[in-house]
């Protein structure tokens, strides 16, 4: 089933809730550079998507491309398999809330 933009836009509005200067001020701490899947590559996984979400928060809708596109919409299903993880107890310095930050989402931000 593919997504249309409306409804990717909406996913990304909602599940994206960090802005791009709290995304940027993160991508730069120790904590958000160790986590995640490296492939051998010294970044992230998460991280490099750090920097694209970045990206596209900084592109206006009318603007964004078609990978941009398939990007947000990658984003948005890596943030709802990674909710539907969340560990017991208290989140706060968690690797698993580490790595939804650099896909752009903390999980302690409310509404």
């Amino acid at each position: 089933m593919t997504k249309d933009h409306d409804e990717i836009w909406s996913e990304w509005q909602e599940l994206v809730n960090m802005t791009p200067a709290k995304l940027e001020t993160w991508l730069k701490s120790e904590e958000s550079k160790s986590v995640g899947d490296t492939h051998g590559e010294g970044e992230s996984t998460g991280h490099k998507s750090g920097r694209r979400i970045i990206e596209i928060k900084h592109t206006k809708k009318a603007d964004l491309t078609d990978d941009q596109w398939a990007w947000m919409n990658k984003t948005t299903g890596y943030i709802k398999r990674h909710l539907a993880q969340r560990p017991k107890g208290d989140i706060g310095e968690t690797d698993w809330r580490y790595s939804l930050m650099n896909w752009g989402h903390d999980p302690l931000k409310e509404g």
